[in-house]
């Protein structure tokens, strides 16, 4: 099946995931790892069971990928509680991500917000639309009224490099933009900024479940998109920017700063 042709299937499957998320009771909120564990098993578990026999069915045949950063690797990867975090808190800041990806890039995705009613879709070579509508990044040209977001990969503990670069960049970014926050899934975010919504993402750490099919909206919108040093990015990348193109040099010169 073309990749285009996939877009149809997937987002029919991603909504369908969302909205039965968006139904559930949720638990109380944990209080241990251990619960926290449980809680996210039981509502993650039964979400990816449900978008598996979906695609199953609509497009037989797609492997499902452990390793979505394989150079052979080629296949459907999703996240279907992207910020299951604030999803078990009963915080509207999450997302069902969902991509075709071969070679250690997406082809095709797509990011759905329930609380939103929002789905952003790109192909590679296709464009990157929301709500069927093209999208395009922010056309700001001064740092100083931007709005910059940034996050942090899952279990940042593991990465302690990316914990001692994340605080030297916030504390290079805070001076020089209007704001920085953190809205929530990084994949959200991401698609918020090639659609003008967020000015400039960047991240440290390897985040390639978030990143792979963020990365493809990002580029199909017109952002550029590279590591903070402004290498081209893949999905062993140890940061991640995504930013309007006249800003680009800026903002890699201020991450770089000693």
């Amino acid at each position: 099946m073309p990749t285009d042709e996939l877009l149809a299937p997937m987002t029919q499957a991603v909504e369908s995931v969302a909205a039965t998320l968006l139904r559930a009771v949720l638990p109380p909120p944990s209080r241990t790892w251990a619960e926290f564990s449980a809680a996210f098993d039981g509502i993650d578990c039964p979400a990816t069971d449900q978008l598996r026999t979906m695609l199953d069915s609509a497009v037989p045949g797609v492997a499902w990928l452990g390793d979505p950063a394989a150079a052979d690797a080629e296949g459907w990867f999703a996240d279907v509680t992207d910020g299951a975090v604030q999803y078990l808190q009963g915080l509207p800041h999450w997302c069902v991500t969902l991509s075709y990806v071969r070679g250690g890039r997406a082809e095709a995705t797509v990011i759905h917000s329930a609380t939103r009613a929002e789905t952003y879709v790109a192909t590679r070579g296709g464009g990157a639309r929301l709500n069927g509508q093209s999208i395009q990044p922010s056309q700001k040209s001064d740092l100083g009224v931007c709005i910059a977001a940034t996050n942090q990969p899952p279990f940042i503990n593991r990465q302690p490099a990316a914990i001692t670069e994340a605080a030297r960049s916030l504390a290079k970014m805070l001076p020089i933009v209007g704001a920085v926050r953190n809205f929530g899934p990084t994949s959200l975010q991401i698609a918020d900024t090639a659609a003008g919504r967020v000015d400039i993402f960047w991240e440290y750490g390897r985040d390639e479940e978030n990143l792979l099919g963020a990365e493809l909206i990002a580029q199909e919108a017109g952002l550029a998109v590279s590591d903070a040093h402004g290498e081209a990015w893949t999905a062993n990348s140890a940061s991640f920017l995504a930013v309007p193109k006249p800003l680009r040099d800026d903002v890699i010169t201020a991450l770089a700063a000693a």
